[in-house]
């Protein structure tokens, strides 16, 4: 029968009723989802054992979710250690780099969005209107400064105000 922990001096019975710690949970919700790719457990018998695995109080509430699913050594039985380990989990991805603290963004990310968006519709149009004026051989109506004029306008105006508002000191980020 494999373990976890090393085992103390105490009779099984009453280790079976020492309250379990949040790694211990951790752990078994760990082999529940191994289990789970193992075609061992249903979508449905994994979501309900992992629920009750992280409402379980004692060693013997967790090891009763594991004691029909084998490992390579037998049965997993967890027991209580005499100071139990912090569960290891995986390194988090490093933060992404950040603005030294002096500095801020010019223009929110939002409206670097936007401005996008409005200058690649502008770039596609003004190519339409190219190619048509160059297939027909002549100069046609500038029709692109409609799509171009009243949305950059717009959005130029929401950006003199935002810009307006941080300066101000009223918006922090």
């Amino acid at each position: 029968m494999a373990e976890t922990g090393s085992d103390r001096q105490v009779p099984g019975q009453a280790r079976d009723q020492l309250r379990a710690a949040d790694g211990d949970r951790a752990l078994v919700a760990e082999r529940l989802r191994n289990a789970l790719d193992e075609g061992r457990l249903t979508l449905t018998e994994y979501d309900e054992r992992v629920r009750t695995a992280y409402a379980s109080v004692t060693y013997a509430d967790l090891n009763a979710l594991l004691s029909d699913l084998p490992t390579a050594g037998g049965v997993l039985e967890l027991r209580p250690t005499a100071h139990a380990p912090a569960p290891q989990t995986k390194t988090p991805p490093p933060a992404p780099a950040r603005r030294p603290a002096g500095r801020k963004r010019r223009i929110p990310m939002a409206l670097m969005v936007l401005w996008t968006v409005w200058g690649s519709l502008v770039a596609v149009n003004i190519a339409v209107w190219l190619i048509v004026s160059v297939m027909t051989g002549h100069l046609l109506y500038p029709w692109p400064v409609w799509v171009a004029g009243p949305a950059g306008a717009a959005l130029l105006a929401v950006t003199i105000g935002v810009q307006a508002i941080r300066d101000s000191g009223e918006h922090r980020d």
